[in-house]
């Protein structure tokens, strides 16, 4: 099975990158010093410190091999190629919320990018998945739980 393809910004690349890099120089041999402490300390049937640091451990190496996937098939988006012509990954989408009468701007990010405080919306999204390959101008109707919001897309960039 091929593996899926993740499209990140260079931000985010490094990001990841960064905590990697920190799972493995800190918070691993901080583990392991625990383990071994919790390890002198007895009996290991009853020890609740030591069950902790080994699920703490677990833990740290699912985060560890789940990054190493991520950065393994990691494709970084040059923005200086994007169209801003139409809504793609890395847009920066100046809305029109015709349900509030309110603008809005938001950037499309790949999903391990996503903030929401940072006005970044993951591109799985429905507002996101409505949006991508339209223009400027363009009116949107996204359907989400709480029913139907009608968008115009006032602006692109990056």
């Amino acid at each position: 099975m091929a593996k899926e393809i993740i499209y990140l910004t260079a931000e985010g690349y490094k990001k990841l990158k960064e905590e990697l890099d920190h799972l493995r120089s800190v918070e691993r041999p901080a583990i392991s010093a625990a383990i071994a402490e919790a390890r002198d300390k007895g009996d290991l049937s009853e020890n609740a410190e030591y069950d902790a640091a080994r699920e703490a451990q677990g833990l740290l190496e699912m985060r560890i091999a789940k990054l190493e996937d991520t950065l393994a098939n990691a494709r970084v988006i040059d923005e200086t190629k994007i169209d801003k012509s139409k809504v793609q990954i890395l847009s920066k989408v100046t809305l029109l919320n015709h349900n509030t009468r309110k603008e809005m701007t938001y950037t499309i990010v790949a999903e391990h990018e996503a903030n929401l405080r940072e006005g970044k919306l993951a591109i799985g999204t429905p507002i996101a998945k409505a949006l991508l390959g339209r223009k400027k101008g363009d009116r949107v109707d996204v359907d989400v739980p709480a029913g139907t919001i009608h968008f115009e897309i006032l602006d692109i960039s990056i």
